[in-house]
């Protein structure tokens, strides 16, 4: 038996404006807001999204590609987590000001 593992950039691969584009869709937002105060990993169904699977599917897979979460299977479904350390090096406080507004939003 194989394990499936899934494409992530490397922390050096990771750039802003992917990170951005990522973080520019409210689903998106919402994922990360979940992720950031849940501090763990999570699996996808456990996040309810107003939208198809196939589409939070896509959402999850930019969030990946970007490199603002971290996704690996466990068993048949995927866990997710922020990759909180590499963004923060990288981009200090963005995380946490995104988070803020995102819960901000969610309050009004």
């Amino acid at each position: 038996m194989s394990a499936r593992i899934l494409d992530h950039p490397s922390t050096g691969e990771i750039r802003l404006e992917a990170v951005l584009h990522a973080l520019a869709d409210p689903m998106r937002l919402e994922i990360v807001r979940f992720l950031a105060e849940s501090g763990r990993g999570v699996p996808c169904s456990e996040i309810e999204l107003a939208v198809s699977k196939s589409t939070g599917t896509h959402h999850y897979r930019v969030l990946r590609e970007a490199g603002v979460i971290r996704q690996v299977y466990h068993g048949t479904s995927k866990l997710n987590s922020l990759r909180r350390d590499d963004l923060d090096g990288l981009f200090p406080g963005l995380l946490d000001s995104v988070v803020a507004a995102t819960r901000k939003r969610s309050t009004v």
